[in-house]
């Protein structure tokens, strides 16, 4: 009903701005409606209101909440190709979705930080955390492990999910002795 409504607003004389449509992008975001924040994404194209940051992040995680991964990944690729701006939070929803990607995705992951320090853009625990779970599913317990590393030295701080998905990478992968020296660091 709401995009229905959108579209007849679009239509008449009521003229939609980039705050409205991100406003409506958002709330379809949280709802998990991935197909409607596209249509309304397209829409905006249609009636010439410029994609900001805001709009893609919420449907860069629109998709990614979906398991959409691939469409996450090619709205990242537009927002690139377009020059807006991305945020920590546009990284943080791609590598969230690489989590649902194929065996190759923590590769993406990882560029996807690399790109953030090229970038000088902030890398905080959540991104850290959602490169580290795409390692652990894709069973790089060694890239999860070095990514703890990496996060020790940068200004994120490890917490407990951290170190519990690297724990886990390195049990799915019968790595039980570098599982146990981790519990130990957490216990201490």
């Amino acid at each position: 009903k709401a995009l229905h409504l959108f579209k007849v607003t679009a239509q008449g004389n009521v003229k939609l701005d980039a705050i409205t449509c991100n406003a409506a992008i958002s709330s379809f975001e949280k709802g998990s409606q991935w197909e409607k924040v596209l249509q309304l994404f397209a829409m905006m194209l249609e009636i010439d209101v410029e994609s900001d940051t805001v709009a893609f992040n919420a449907a860069i995680s629109a998709c990614e909440r979906g398991c959409e991964w691939k469409k996450s990944l090619q709205l990242f690729g537009i927002m690139t190709q377009s020059k807006v701006k991305s945020s920590t939070i546009t990284f943080t929803a791609a590598i969230s979705a690489c989590e649902h990607g194929d065996a190759c995705a923590w590769e993406t992951a990882l560029q996807f930080l690399q790109m953030m320090v090229q970038g000088e853009i902030d890398i905080n625990t959540i991104a850290f955390n959602a490169a580290i779970r795409t390692c652990d599913k894709c069973s790089k317990w060694d890239k999860s492990l070095h990514l703890l590393d990496v996060m020790a030295q940068s200004q994120a701080e490890p917490n407990t999910i951290t170190f519990n998905t690297v724990i886990s990478a390195c049990e799915k992968s019968s790595e039980w002795k570098k599982a146990l020296q981790l519990c130990n660091v957490v216990d201490a």
